[in-house]
């Protein structure tokens, strides 16, 4: 009989009453904290069935403990968050695509900031997975919104080793920490959807992985496109802000009615985010002195000489902005701000 690789996940024995198991996860830091579906052979083997990948291949190294992500630790934090065997290669490649450099998981996953990682689902796959992009799409409800992100959390704490309290020292945390996932509501969104803003084709499935800090509701009723502009980049400009501190990535949830609004008046996507870009700027007078020195130090060299009067972009760029249609009826779109030292990685999803 051949030996196990040595990456092979350990078999460990485990109580079989549901609720001793439950705390057994739990006392040993297994878990989030919620209920977990237990990862026995069985179910991780099922799992495994939902990708060609060879089980004991290693698709990353999560920081920041850089644990080796095969394909099988993938698969039992799958079935620990109750994943269904057709999710796995959504897993897999949001992996891949938070282990790459630019996505800067180090920082996020060890940083006092309340930093989540959303996870936004395009292409054929989102709708053969039921992905919510409509109503309540970034709340409760959804198999798959629930289970993928909170899947890629248990990915992060477990294979990563990010702790809370321990290596996660986020200083409040935040509810998205639980579960961050939805798809785009390709079918109200009067422009491209973001995987063909990204270099793939609208024929083609991807995950993207944004580093969140959080959701802001942005609920108006106007009728009139640059009015709608100008109160959501109102609302984009506070100085606390990572973005405008070290020249960040934040991203618009444009709800449907809003984006019939804006290409109802002929503007395209790349005509809002430049339009959201000029209207965001943030006056440096507003920022703690702290502030504006680190900003000064950060950012100097891309804006050059920078003082009280200056007016600070949110981004380095127009397309630093992101923007995602999302959401059911109603006039609401969500202004999500980004922990400023990363940017979105955009992986395909293969089977």
């Amino acid at each position: 009989m051949s030996a196990l690789p040595l990456n092979a996940a350990s078999l460990v024995e485990a109580p079989e009453d549901l609720d001793e198991l439950i705390e057994f996860f739990h006392l040993r830091r297994w878990s989030d904290g919620l209920p977990i579906v237990p990862p026995t052979r069985e179910r991780v083997q099922r799992m495994l069935t939902g990708s060609r990948r060879q089980a004991h291949e290693v698709v990353a190294r999560v920081a920041p403990g850089f644990g080796e992500a095969t394909v099988e630790r993938i698969a039992i934090n799958a079935v620990m968050a109750g994943c269904r065997v057709d999710h796995l290669p959504v897993l897999i490649a949001a992996t891949e695509a938070i282990s790459d450099k630019s996505f800067n998981l180090q920082g996020i996953q060890a940083t006092t900031n309340p930093v989540a990682v959303w996870l936004i689902i395009n292409g054929p796959l989102a709708l053969q997975l039921e992905v919510n992009s409509g109503m309540n799409c970034l709340g409760q409800g959804s198999v798959a919104n629930a289970t993928l992100g909170r899947a890629l959390r248990l990915i992060m704490q477990n294979i990563g080793g990010a702790l809370p309290g321990d290596m996660d020292r986020a200083t409040q945390g935040q509810p998205g920490k639980f579960s961050f996932c939805c798809a785009e509501n390709e079918a109200q969104s009067p422009w491209l959807p973001l995987q063909v803003d990204r270099g793939f084709a609208p024929t083609q499935s991807t995950v993207t992985v944004v580093g969140a800090a959080g959701t802001h509701n942005m609920n108006s009723h106007a009728k009139d496109a640059d009015d709608l502009i100008r109160v959501v980049a109102d609302t984009m400009a506070f100085p606390t802000s990572n973005d405008y501190w070290i020249s960040g990535e934040p991203w618009i949830v444009i709800g449907p009615e809003h984006a019939q609004i804006l290409h109802a008046a002929g503007l395209t996507k790349a005509e809002v985010k430049q339009r959201l870009w000029q209207a965001s700027g943030l006056s440096a007078k507003r920022m703690a002195k702290v502030e504006f020195q680190r900003t000064h130090t950060a950012r100097c060299e891309e804006l050059g000489a920078i003082d009280l009067d200056s007016s600070l972009p949110i981004s380095s760029h127009a397309d630093g902005v992101g923007i995602v249609v999302a959401g059911g009826p109603g006039t609401h779109s969500v202004y999500v701000p980004s922990f400023g030292d990363t940017r979105a990685v955009t992986r395909l999803i293969e089977s």
